[in-house]
Parts: structure tokens; C-alpha cells; sequence
């Protein structure tokens, strides 16, 4: 009867003990979370509470557990499972409060700052992301290494891992210097501010938004909502364009090509009136100008503007588009057209009453006669 009893005991009051404890726990952090509305340290460090109660469970049952006469003959297997369950719990605590640390200081660094330097705040962002991937990898690697040595095989041998240690670094170092520079070039992006999460980019031609950087890849979000993953290496060794960098404002251009009787003034007073009824335009400046000229048309440039740059594509299409629309139902003469009038004779020919023969005037100019209308002949 007592062989049954203690073990019930032992196991029975540490899984009551660890539910009490976490209980009370949870209960203390709740009423703090509610009290202190200014900070979310306490509503973050409650995300830990299952491996904080895995910790608590396997502490106790670990040191009860040689009070334990249940299965003698595994009595090692057990002990072991037990220390690897703590370590790993007590690892997985030490992330989620080392997390719930790191996005308080964020929350309040964002709350702070969001207004009046949003690419600040951007690049706090991309560096707690990146410290916390750096912490959680040498938690997990120390855990790891902790439970290795707890096995008596690797305990023995760590004395001759530690003397190879030089040799395995160089040849690890080889073999992976791809990784190692993707490792480094990550660290440099997070601290040298050279790209942030939230940056609008121009990588290969593809235009997108930075969603996520981590310590070996970054992916970049198109506008038709694409993801590109590419090395972090790839930012450090070739140039890019990053519209995000300093202030988000931009400048936009739009061209068309019009006919030499096209309404510059017109044109100039639509385009002010476009851009006061589109939203996206931020009011800084506009202009409109003839740029270049051909024997048919002439090349007409307007530059506008937009505090980023999603809005100056918006303020952009909108222009071309009612800029155009305008043309075509209040100057149609204006868009570019095929002349088909008759050639206009030198003088020498218009004075000696000399005309070309039927043959050497073109068949489509035979038809469309120079009569001003455009239109076939009769």
C-alpha cells in the first residue's frame, strides 16, 4: 500500500502545487495588467505561463522524485527525461520573458516617436526583431548544449570536442560561409539602417514593401501582393533603391504626348484643378511644362507630389487619367494625329502653275483630299 501511495502523493501534490502556484500567478499579473494600462509588460509576460508551469512541474517532481519507489529499474531514464524537460521549459520561459522585455521597451519607444519620425520608429522595429531572433537562437543553442551534457557519453568526450574545437570551427566555417556571411549581413542591415521593416523598395525591377528581415533572408512584398525572398547578403553586395530612406514624401512625374495646338494654359488650370479634388495630393507643389518636341507632337511633363509613395501612384494615375479625358471631350485637336493633307508645293512650283502629276502623289493622299476636314474626298 505504500509503494502505490507516495508515488500518488509525490506526483499528485506537484501537479496540485504547480496548478496553485500558476493560478496565483497568472491572478498576480492579471490585476497588474489591469491596474497599469500605460505599459503591456504584464498582459506580455502572460503569454509565458505554460512553460513557467512546466518549470515548476518538472522542478518539483524532479526533486521529490527519489522519494519515488516506482519503477526502480528506469529510475535513470526517468531522472533524465525530467532534467531535459526543465531545461527545455526553463529555455522556452526565458524567450517568452526576454520577448514580452523587448516589445514593452518597442510599444513604448513607438507610442513615443510614431508621430514625429515614423522611419525611426521603422528601424527600432527591424533591430528588436532582429535582437530578439539573435537571443532566441543562443537560448535554444545553450539549452541544447546543457542537455547534451547531461548525458555521461558526451560528458567524457568534452574534453577532446573542446581540443578539436579550432579545427571544427575552420572547416564549420567553410562549409558555411554562405550562411555565416547571410548571418553577418543580417546584423549589418539591423544596426547599419540600411533597410527597414515597412521600407518601400525597388529590387531587380520589382517594386514592393519590406514585410519581414531575418538573420539569413528578407522577403519584400509586391503591390500585387507577391512575395520575393531573397539572402540578406543580397542588400549588402548590390545597389537597390529604397524610397523610404530620410523622409517618405516623393516627387512624380506624368507625360503625354499632344499636338503642337495643344492648350498649355488649359492644360495648366485642369491640372490645378485635378490635383485640389484628389486626396492623396499633399499640396506641396505642381507644375507643368513642355519637355521635348518632335515634327508630330510635343512632349508635356507634369510634376506632382505625395507624402509616400502610394500616394503619388494614386495622385499619378489620376492625373493622366482626367488629364486625358479632359483632352479627349474638350480639345480632341489637341491628341496626336496622322496628317493627311496634301503637301504644301515650294514656291517656285505654286508660281509657274506647275502641279505634280497623278503618280507622284501618294494613294493615300489621292484619296484624302487637303480640304482641312480630314475626311475622303468627293
Amino acid at each position: 500500500m505504500e509503494n502505490l501511495l507516495r508515488p500518488l502523493i509525490v506526483v499528485g501534490g506537484s501537479v496540485v502545487l504547480t496548478l496553485v502556484i500558476g493560478w496565483a500567478t497568472d491572478f498576480l499579473l492579471r490585476k497588474a495588467d489591469a491596474r497599469h494600462h500605460e505599459t503591456p509588460l504584464w498582459g506580455s509576460l502572460r503569454r509565458g505561463r505554460i512553460p513557467y508551469q512546466l518549470v515548476l512541474f518538472a522542478a518539483l517532481l524532479r526533486g521529490s522524485y527519489d522519494e519515488v519507489r516506482l519503477l526502480e529499474n528506469h529510475r535513470d531514464g526517468i531522472g533524465q527525461t525530467l532534467t531535459l524537460l526543465l531545461i527545455g521549459s526553463a529555455a522556452w520561459l526565458v524567450i517568452r520573458i526576454a520577448a514580452a522585455v523587448v516589445e514593452t521597451s518597442y510599444s513604448r519607444y513607438a507610442n513615443a516617436h510614431a508621430q514625429r519620425d515614423p522611419a525611426r520608429v521603422r528601424r527600432v522595429r527591424t533591430q528588436v526583431t532582429l535582437i530578439m531572433r539573435v537571443v532566441s537562437a543562443i537560448v535554444a543553442v545553450v539549452a541544447a548544449a546543457t542537455m547534451l551534457l547531461t548525458f555521461p557519453a558526451f560528458k567524457a568526450a568534452g574534453a577532446s570536442l573542446l581540443a578539436s574545437a579550432g579545427i571544427l570551427g575552420i572547416v564549420a566555417g567553410v562549409a558555411a560561409q554562405s550562411t555565416l556571411g547571410n548571418l553577418f549581413a543580417g546584423l549589418q542591415i539591423a544596426f547599419g539602417d540600411m533597410v527597414r521593416i515597412g521600407d518601400t523598395v525597388v529590387v531587380d525591377g520589382e517594386w514592393g514593401t519590406v514585410e519581414e528581415i531575418t538573420l539569413t533572408f528578407l522577403t519584400v512584398r509586391t503591390w500585387d501582393e507577391r512575395r520575393i525572398t531573397m539572402p540578406v547578403s543580397y542588400f549588402t553586395s548590390k545597389p537597390f533603391e529604397n524610397w523610404s530612406r530620410g523622409t517618405p514624401q516623393m516627387t512624380g512625374t506624368v507625360f503625354w504626348h499632344v499636338d503642337h495646338s495643344a492648350p498649355l494654359e488649359g492644360m495648366r488650370e485642369k491640372l490645378r484643378d485635378i490635383l485640389r479634388e484628389c486626396p492623396a495630393w499633399d499640396g506641396r507643389a505642381y507644375n507643368l511644362t513642355v519637355t521635348d518636341s518632335t515634327p508630330s507632337t510635343m512632349e508635356v511633363r507634369a510634376l506632382v507630389t505625395g507624402k509616400d509613395a502610394d500616394d503619388i501612384w494614386t495622385v499619378r494615375v489620376t492625373v493622366r487619367e482626367q488629364m486625358l479625358s479632359w483632352l479627349a471631350e474638350e480639345h480632341p485637336y489637341a491628341l496626336p494625329r496622322v496628317n493627311t493633307a496634301d503637301a504644301i508645293l515650294p514656291p517656285s512650283s505654286r508660281g509657274n502653275g506647275h502641279r505634280p502629276s497623278p503618280e507622284a502623289v501618294p494613294a493615300q493622299q489621292r484619296r484624302y483630299h487637303g480640304n482641312g476636314s480630314g475626311r475622303p474626298g468627293h
